[in-house]
């Protein structure tokens, strides 16, 4: 998302676009899922101070990283090993802040499954169509970001808390409540392995592999990074990941303003750095 706002910025919104609007081709999961008999529950929940708030953190925490949650992880995947430090600083502010801010949802709300579809699948409709007119790169790119929310979608269908700011809040509550019983599932760890081997292999395909090393002070300066994205996670209830994929899917209050407040905060942040 931190490079979808500086394009945004310099009036080139389609990356930014193609990102916030990756998830509305959920709606074939759920309709797979309805199929086999696995109907997926998606929470829609009204947004609260802390949504805003924490959201607006996290685009902090990415603006001074120089990305958001998943594109970290893939940083450390094609050899930017600083990336470890902000891992581990969004790992402490899940461990430290997680209890303190479990359960502060907003008020639930329900959507008809049947209204929830047809505007899911009305906005991949018009995603298609644009991309149908648009240039061959664009058309790509449109195209790559519903892809990846179908297979977002189906990994749901397996593991609803699949992404990796899910796992690092299953772990921090875990831990902070000293429950070996709520430790995540093996199969989520295996997840969260063969997403990084994915992206690995797509490094070294694409020759963009190569280790980088940063100085002691970066690497303060990323592991900070990490603990306000961290932070801003917990309090918004999940990373831009969990809001792209997941929340805005359900066509939750809370995810929309999630994700407008990251965006903010990248905003400002990247303005704050160019000081």
């Amino acid at each position: 998302m931190v490079r979808g706002v500086k394009e945004a910025t310099s009036g080139k919104p389609v990356f930014l676009i193609s990102i916030l609007l990756s998830g509305s081709s959920v709606w074939l999961a759920i309709a797979i899922a309805y199929f086999l008999e696995q109907p997926i529950r998606l929470n829609s929940n009204f947004p609260t101070i802390l949504t805003a708030l924490g959201g607006f953190i996290f685009g902090l925490g990415a603006a001074f990283n120089g990305g958001c949650g998943v594109s970290t992880i893939s940083r450390f995947a094609r050899g930017q090993v600083m990336m470890v430090a902000t891992i581990l600083g969004w790992l402490v502010s899940w461990l430290l802040f997680v209890d303190l801010f479990t359960d502060r949802a907003g008020k639930a709300y329900l959507i008809s499954p049947v209204l929830h579809i047809m505007i899911l699948i009305g906005l991949s409709v018009i995603l298609l169509v644009v991309a149908s007119k648009s240039d061959t790169k664009t058309r790509k790119l449109w195209l790559s970001m519903l892809g990846i929310g179908v297979m977002a979608g189906l990994v749901f269908i397996y593991e609803p808390h699949w992404t990796p700011s899910g796992l690092l809040k299953s772990v921090g509550l875990s831990v902070w409540n000293g429950n070996g019983a709520a430790w995540p599932r093996s199969e989520r760890f295996y997840l969260f392995f063969f997403l990084v081997l994915g992206m690995a292999i797509a490094a070294f395909v694409t020759k963009s592999f190569r280790f980088e090393f940063v100085s002691l002070i970066q690497l303060t300066k990323y592991f900070f990074s990490g603990t306000l994205m961290g932070l801003g996670a917990v309090m918004a209830g999940g990373g831009n990941d969990s809001q792209l994929l997941v929340a805005l899917p359900a066509l939750s209050a809370a995810g929309l303003v999630a994700t407008l407040s990251i965006v903010i905060g990248i905003f400002i942040g990247l303005k704050l750095l160019d000081k």
